[in-house]
């Protein structure tokens, strides 16, 4: 039986995307990201037409925007589901957003992409390149005995959603992402989940939607981090790849474990970079963006 390859916007997509309706509130769009546990969602207005998308990132970065209207971004691109693999990785590449909508002719919402729809493309086919060549972003370790609030001023001020974690003699010991920053926070759900909307309804919300949109508590001072070590919010022990490696290898172990990230080491196991699953996106089209 011989399997089709994917090469269309069609293969990859997925479909049906939640979408939230202009006019409306930045708690409407907390609301639909805690809710279905993901990180941005397409804005369309009354008749259902395409209007711009907004993600967490974009209402941390305008913390004190109420409207959608404004929180969202217009001018960010969009592709047919027609379109090849290869032109979508581009677009995604040259805006250097996480979310791609995919509309039909009439401007209606039909899908989304993300780095992590491409991930299996690239596994499909065993793109060979090594993954140092993709490595893309700065690296910059944090001691174990760092504190979680000095980790978050890390992240925001580098803006990097990951950071390794070492020992005394610069070892690998752990990965930790705002995720698991405020898996540790000091924050009364109750409180949240009331600001939201959400309601008492256990069903229409969960942890893991609510941690993606915590930052936002933390920054408005609603919830707190303890002063407690890095090392004990971190993943422990995280999976590697190596610097010569493939990237379909890369993007095999993320897939599967759904990461977006993973730490690349050398032949001595030493931490040389981190690359992320929006890097490994560039080898779809021949790219090389050192």
């Amino acid at each position: 039986m011989v399997i089709a390859l994917k090469t269309k916007v069609s293969d990859i997509m997925s479909r049906n995307p939640i979408c939230v309706k202009a006019p409306g509130t930045k708690k409407d769009v907390l609301k639909t990201l805690v809710k279905y546990n993901i990180t941005g969602v397409p804005v369309i207005n009354e008749e259902g037409k395409f209007l711009g998308i907004v993600s967490r990132r974009d209402i941390f970065e305008n913390p004190g925007e109420e409207q959608i209207a404004i929180l969202m971004r217009r001018d960010v691109p969009t592709v047919k589901e027609d379109d090849s693999i290869e032109y979508a990785a581009s677009v995604m590449l040259r805006y250097g957003r996480r979310h791609i909508v995919v509309v039909d002719d009439e401007k209606n919402v039909i899908g989304v992409i993300t780095p992590q729809d491409f991930l299996e493309v690239i596994e499909e086919r065993k793109i060979s390149e090594p993954v140092e060549k993709y490595v893309t972003k700065p690296c910059f370790p944090l001691h174990l005995c760092t504190p979680l609030p000095v980790v978050f001023c890390a992240m925001s001020l580098s803006s990097l959603p990951a950071f390794p974690v070492v020992d005394d003699d610069g070892k690998l010991k752990g990965i930790v992402t705002d995720r698991d920053l405020f898996e540790k926070a000091e924050v009364d759900k109750s409180v949240a989940i009331s600001e939201l909307g959400l309601g008492d309804d256990e069903d229409s919300w969960t942890w893991e939607g609510l941690r993606n949109v915590i930052k936002l508590f933390y920054m408005e001072e609603k919830v707190t981090l303890p002063k407690i070590p890095v090392e004990k919010a971190m993943i422990k022990d995280p999976v590697t790849i190596f610097s010569k490696s493939p990237i379909w290898e890369a993007a095999k172990i993320m897939r599967k474990n759904n990461f977006s990230q993973l730490p690349v080491r050398n032949t001595h196991d030493d931490l040389i970079a981190m690359i992320y699953d929006s890097d490994l996106v560039a080898s779809l089209v021949g790219v090389d963006y050192e």
